[in-house]
């Protein structure tokens, strides 16, 4: 288990990552998401042992990450703009890596290469974005680590490689003990895969739960009530996170049960009610939008 307390970072007078106490269970995909600048890549960070926290803990496993080489041989970190040695070619790097972890599995670093077409004799510097990425996830891969943390890994890959990665991360899961922790922008694809979901924002954990937990205690409703002052009073029994009104249609995101939240919208005598699907990104703007990162400020 990787686990957090009162993790702190800051540069300067910004504060990157603010008290976070966190836990990321084994075996589950956790996908981290948040606002831009919310701390994401300095969270990962922290939890490789690349930066070292001015307050808190990080620990793999109830090992101290920072400085311990030993915590380190149970993760591999595929930062947003991997490092590969001047020069080099693939090879080069599994060779390294090889040498840092001790069940790096060289054969299947061959097959994965072949598999996603990638020559293992080119110079990395003359690969694209997306070849790149996906040489990091096959080293990531062929390193037989328990935890893999990805910052941003779906960036750059076509939709073939990406499905391609995400099957990668399933099969291993159901053959041996491995945690994927990914940090993306891209909720759509996150949401697929992961079976938890923090939210980071300013630096802050608004949320950590699993993902259909989420799920089932925030509903999106629409509705149209006839009398504007009686809707306005049943709004005000409703834990309302976001609110849109087009014409006489009233578009609510709540959280609570979904029964209680139709019943209690039923007792205005709508003309129209129904519950829809609610996804990933939708809660993202909404849990943000209550902490004042809402999307009609930046556009007025």
């Amino acid at each position: 288990m990787i686990e957090t307390d009162g993790l702190t970072k800051s540069f300067g007078r910004i504060r990157a990552v603010d008290s976070v106490t966190l836990s990321i269970e084994e075996g589950r995909v956790f996908g981290l998401i948040g606002t831009n600048g919310a701390g994401k890549s300095t969270f990962l960070r922290m939890l490789s042992g690349v930066l070292k926290p001015d307050a808190g803990t990080v620990t793999v496993d109830g090992r101290e990450v920072y400085e311990n080489p030993e915590a380190k041989a149970d993760f591999f970190y595929i930062s947003d703009e991997m490092y590969f040695f001047s020069n080099s070619v693939p090879d080069d790097m599994m060779q390294f890596y090889s040498k840092v972890y001790p069940l790096f599995n060289t054969g299947r670093y061959k097959k994965l290469m072949d598999g996603f077409s990638l020559d293992r004799k080119r110079k990395i510097k003359t690969f694209s974005k997306g070849m790149k990425k996906q040489l990091s996830v096959i080293l990531g891969m062929s390193a037989g680590t328990k935890y893999l943390y990805c910052d941003e890994t779906f960036d750059g890959l076509d939709p073939v490689m990406r499905q391609g990665v995400k099957s990668l991360f399933a099969g291993d899961m159901a053959e041996r003990q491995f945690t994927p922790v990914i940090a993306s922008h891209n909720l759509r694809e996150l949401e697929d895969i992961c079976d938890t979901v923090g939210l980071l924002h300013k630096g802050g954990m608004l949320l950590s739960e699993d993902l259909d937990d989420i799920k089932s205690d925030t509903h999106k409703v629409q509705c149209v009530i006839p009398d504007k002052d009686r809707e306005e009073a049943l709004l005000k029994r409703l834990d309302v996170l976001n609110i849109e009104h087009r014409g006489r249609l009233t578009t609510l995101t709540c959280r609570g049960r979904e029964k209680e939240i139709l019943d209690i919208l039923k007792e205005g005598d709508p003309l129209f009610l129904e519950a829809l699907p609610l996804s990933l990104e939708e809660i993202f703007i909404s849990e943000t939008g209550v902490e004042g990162y809402d999307i009609k400020a930046l556009i007025l």
